[in-house]
């Protein structure tokens, strides 16, 4: 699989994305080729966190929100942590700038927590998805189907439940965004 011509976004919160949710899909997509861009809140270093409690490492930020359109990217990760994605959902231009993908039938992959930016974004009516346990009642209020399963993907959306999840969630997204964009992705927008 070869990423080399895809563009690919990836939010970060200024604080409280848990960490390898953050830099293992990076990573991934970097591997098969792809440039990825680093987009927050501020232009301000992230820091990440383990297990939602405990620091972890400092990213540099590539681009603000307000930088940025999604006509930019083929493609888009939402990393979890209950604070970063929490505080990711609270931002309208992020939850605009996340709804526009789906708009414009591009690949999404978002895990653990990152599902509540779905939910913020009215996305999820009609997708099945799954996300940390926690989430099942907001994503099934949303009108989405929840589904305790490793990875699950449905029309360009890839989602899993939380860091052990991501050698498949990596996996699966690399995929998805070679196989670019998913028409049917843009029902739920």
């Amino acid at each position: 699989m070869t990423l080399s011509n895809r563009r690919i976004a990836i939010l970060i919160s200024p604080r409280g994305t848990e960490d390898p949710e953050f830099a293992k899909p990076k990573s991934a997509v970097e591997a098969a080729g792809a440039t990825v861009t680093v987009i927050s809140l501020k232009k301000d270093d992230a820091r990440t966190v383990n297990n939602d409690l405990d620091p972890g490492s400092s990213y540099t930020v590539d681009k603000t929100i307000d930088e940025v359109s999604a006509a930019d990217f083929d493609g888009l990760v939402v990393p979890g942590g209950c604070v970063g994605a929490d505080t990711l959902r609270g931002d309208a231009k992020v939850v605009s700038f996340v709804r526009d993908f789906f708009a414009a039938g591009k690949p999404v992959g978002v895990i653990c927590h990152g599902p509540c930016v779905l939910v913020e974004a009215d996305v999820v009516k009609g997708r099945t998805l799954t996300a940390y346990p926690t989430l099942k009642t907001d994503i099934e209020n949303a009108g989405g189907t929840f589904v305790d399963q490793e990875v699950v993907t449905d029309q360009g959306l890839v989602t899993s439940r939380n860091p052990d999840d991501l050698p498949a969630f990596c996996a699966k997204i690399v995929e998805e965004f070679e196989e670019g964009r998913h028409p049917a992705q843009a029902r739920s927008a």
